[in-house]
């Protein structure tokens, strides 16, 4: 191992870490063609980030960063998560969870065909929460999921359903607030912005690259579960998952 590569390497791993974009474009341009063109490089930077217990993933030539499942260090808590989100109790967490699972099936409904909504606004989220939340609650979707999970997400989908879409002091204009739907989804949608995953143009809200390669992985990887409490068909190597997580 050349001490040039382990150098260069490990460039790249704490530029991801301190949330610079490694890129083709830009001030790191020079340090992603040496992920690209050098073998070594490649191999030690996925190393790296492995033993870090984080993910990698490449789009539109540029590299990004997420963690692993229970990374204490770069992941967030729960606590850390409602303050980032200006939330107080797990609940309304859980409910800003299931809101962006909503967010993400508005841009994509598979990563087969590559296709996505150019933009999205809050009331489109809305509606789309509005409906699976439906899906969940209902007893005719003869969904078959283990009784946790079914009380979990039924209290999720309750807790929505009691908002109102507006409030009389939002009439004026849209707010972040955690007591109506379009306030709740804004507020979901700043946290998301703030993480440089949305981009907010007039109340038109676009995905980033970041956003993409994060998502189109998640997609990929982890939809199954979820996806089957939704009533969508889920790959038959996915129906053996029975976790619930949090």
């Amino acid at each position: 191992m050349e001490n040039r590569n382990l150098d260069r390497a490990l460039d790249i791993v704490s530029r991801l870490i301190m949330g610079e974009n490694v890129s083709e474009k830009g001030n790191n341009g020079a340090l992603y063609q040496e992920y690209n063109t050098n073998a070594e490089v490649y191999d030690i930077v996925h190393m790296s980030l492995k033993k870090m217990n984080l993910n990698l993933y490449e789009y539109n030539n540029g590299l990004y960063i997420s963690p692993g499942e229970n990374n204490q260090v770069f992941g967030y808590t729960n606590e850390e998560l409602r303050k980032a989100m200006g939330l107080k109790v797990n609940k309304d967490l859980y409910l800003a969870y299931f809101v962006i699972y909503n967010t993400i099936t508005e841009f994509y409904s598979d990563t087969v065909s590559s296709t996505f909504a150019e933009f999205i606004r809050v009331e489109d989220v809305i509606a789309n929460v509005d409906k699976t939340s439906r899906i969940v609650i209902s007893d005719k979707q003869g969904l078959v999921i283990d009784e946790v999970c079914e009380n979990s997400f039924k209290q999720i989908a309750l807790s929505w359903d009691e908002l109102p879409v507006t409030t009389a002091e939002e009439q004026s204009g849209l707010r972040a607030a955690r007591n109506s739907k379009s306030g709740f989804v804004k507020m979901v949608f700043n946290f998301l912005v703030s993480q440089e995953l949305l981009v907010d143009v007039s109340d038109r809200f676009y995905p980033t690259d970041r956003f993409r390669a994060l998502i189109e992985n998640y997609f990929d990887d982890y939809k199954g579960r979820f996806a089957q409490l939704l009533g969508e068909e889920a790959d038959a190597d996915k129906e053996q998952e029975g976790t619930c997580h949090r």
